[in-house]
């Protein structure tokens, strides 16, 4: 019997270490490749076509499900989503009998998984059925997921704690365990928090994302100049300068860039 070919994506090197232990464990599986990113994925899958992908849900700048809208279908793996609890994403997966594994992963969960999906592939029209779920599955997430946006940012400042109201801010920039926020008037302040964690406590129709460590309110934009490769740089209207990833640039363009 053929070993079950896998590729894992995190952003995260500790949680990719610890699902290859697990996997290390099961002789019908063998790990082909690992990512770091969304964007990374999808040039793995499609190079190496493994059986099946294990995608962190939320990874910057490509999240998992947009990695998944990436690849046509006939490059379309078997697909588990790992994801810490998200009572939304749990809800679109177990709607649509999509896969998935909660941080941290437990082995015996792992075990089913890897055991539907060799019975999967035996199906003659498994990547058709796969690549529906999938597409329906994001649709789900989308429509539910995101719940209120917050209005506010509580900041400590000395022994102070200030509610930042997040129209005021002009971007988010990301400095190892740090986030710097800075606001329209230039006030700077820094917190403990993950950018991705706190992306997505943020209206998606008033922050962009330009690069994997940073965001921006697109009210607070005051001009785009295109620069060599393909990136732009971003100049805020307080003056502040950030420059896009070549990724993100070519989202600002189909999004934003155009009437």
């Amino acid at each position: 019997m053929n070993k079950l070919r896998i590729v894992i994506a995190d952003d995260e090197r500790p949680a990719r270490e610890f699902l290859k232990k697990l996997l290390r464990d099961f002789e019908g599986a063998e790990v082909v490749g690992e990512a770091e990113n969304g964007s990374d994925a999808v040039e793995l899958i499609k190079e190496l076509k493994p059986d099946l992908a294990l995608l962190d849900l939320q990874m910057p700048e490509v999240s998992g499900l947009e990695a998944v809208r990436l690849l046509r279908k006939s490059q379309m793996p078997l697909v588990a989503f790992v994801t810490a609890y998200d009572e939304y994403a749990v809800q679109a997966f177990e709607l649509n009998a999509i896969d998935y594994l909660l941080k941290p992963v437990e082995r015996s969960r792992l075990a089913a998984t890897l055991e539907r999906a060799s019975e999967r592939l035996e199906q003659a029209d498994w990547r058709e059925r796969e690549t529906e779920k999938l597409r329906n599955a994001g649709k789900t997430y989308e429509e539910t997921g995101r719940g209120e946006a917050i209005e506010r940012i509580p900041v400590k400042k000395r022994e102070e704690i200030f509610l930042v109201p997040v129209g005021e801010i002009s971007s988010i920039v990301a400095d190892g365990e740090l986030l710097h926020l800075t606001t329209l008037k230039l006030e700077r302040y820094s917190i403990n928090f993950r950018l991705k964690d706190l992306e997505l406590r943020l209206d998606e129709k008033q922050f962009v994302r330009l690069s994997r460590g940073a965001l921006v309110n697109l009210d607070a934009i005051g001009r785009v100049s295109p620069m060599p490769g393909g990136t732009y740089l971003v100049t805020m209207k307080n003056g502040q300068e950030i420059t896009s990833s070549r990724l993100q640039s070519k989202i600002l363009r189909a999004k934003l860039l155009k009437l």
